[in-house]
C-alpha cells in the first residue's frame, strides 16, 4: 500500500501524489520542475511562520488584495529580514530549491506589479513626454516644463531637483548627459514626476 499526500509547487497549486519517490516511474513525462518539489512542502494557503506573519501583519499584507501568494509574501518577508534560503526551508519544512523558486516567482511578481503601476500612473498623468535617445539630460527640464505649462500642471521642482529626480529614477538610461535609451516622463496632476524606460 502506498502513502498519499499533497505537494505544493510553490505557486499555490497542490496535487495529490502517490509515494513521491515513485513519481518519475508513474508519470515519466512530468516536468523536471515538479520532481524537485518535496513531499513535505506546506500548501500555499496561509503564512505558517510566526515571525513572517508578524512582519506581514505590520506591513499590512492582505492576501486577497495582493499579487503575492501567502507563501511568496512569507518567503520575501523572511529573506528581507536577513534569513538565508536554507534557514527558511528548515522553518517551512521544505527544500532550499523550493524556497528559491518561490522567491524568484515573488520577485518577478513584484517587478511586474511595479511596471504595471508605472504604466497606470503614466496613463492617468495629464503630462506625458516621450524623450528620444541621444537627447541631452539638460534639455529635459525645459521640454517637460513646457508640456506642463500647456496642460496647466505645476511641477514643484527646480531644474536641479528635476534633474536629480530623473537621475534617481532612470540614471542607468544615460551615458554621462546623453540619453542612451528612450524614456517617457510623466507628471501627475499633483506635479509628481514619474520616469519610465522603454
Amino acid at each position: 500500500m502506498t502513502e498519499r499526500g499533497e505537494i505544493s509547487d510553490g505557486a499555490g497549486a497542490t496535487e495529490s501524489v502517490d509515494d513521491p519517490d515513485d513519481q518519475d516511474r508513474e508519470s515519466p513525462d512530468r516536468d523536471d520542475q515538479d520532481r524537485d518539489v518535496p513531499d513535505r512542502a506546506v500548501p500555499d494557503r496561509a503564512v505558517v511562520d510566526p515571525e513572517a506573519a508578524d512582519i506581514l501583519d505590520r506591513a499590512g499584507f492582505e492576501a486577497e488584495e495582493n499579487v503575492l501568494t501567502p507563501r511568496q509574501a512569507e518567503v520575501l518577508a523572511l529573506r528581507e529580514h536577513g534569513l538565508a534560503q536554507n534557514d527558511i526551508a528548515d522553518r517551512l519544512g521544505t527544500s532550499r530549491a523550493n524556497v528559491s523558486s518561490v522567491e524568484a516567482s515573488a520577485r518577478n511578481n513584484v517587478e511586474k506589479s511595479t511596471a504595471t503601476v508605472a504604466v497606470a500612473e503614466a496613463l492617468q498623468a495629464p503630462v506625458s513626454v516621450r524623450i528620444e535617445a541621444d537627447t541631452d539630460l539638460y534639455e529635459l527640464p525645459d521640454r517637460v516644463y513646457a508640456a506642463c505649462d500647456d496642460a496647466d500642471v505645476k511641477v514643484d521642482a527646480s531644474t536641479p531637483e528635476f534633474i536629480a529626480t530623473i537621475n534617481e529614477q532612470a540614471g542607468a538610461a544615460f551615458d554621462g548627459r546623453r540619453l542612451v535609451d528612450p524614456l517617457t516622463i510623466a507628471v501627475t496632476a499633483d506635479g509628481e514626476v514619474r520616469v519610465r524606460g522603454e
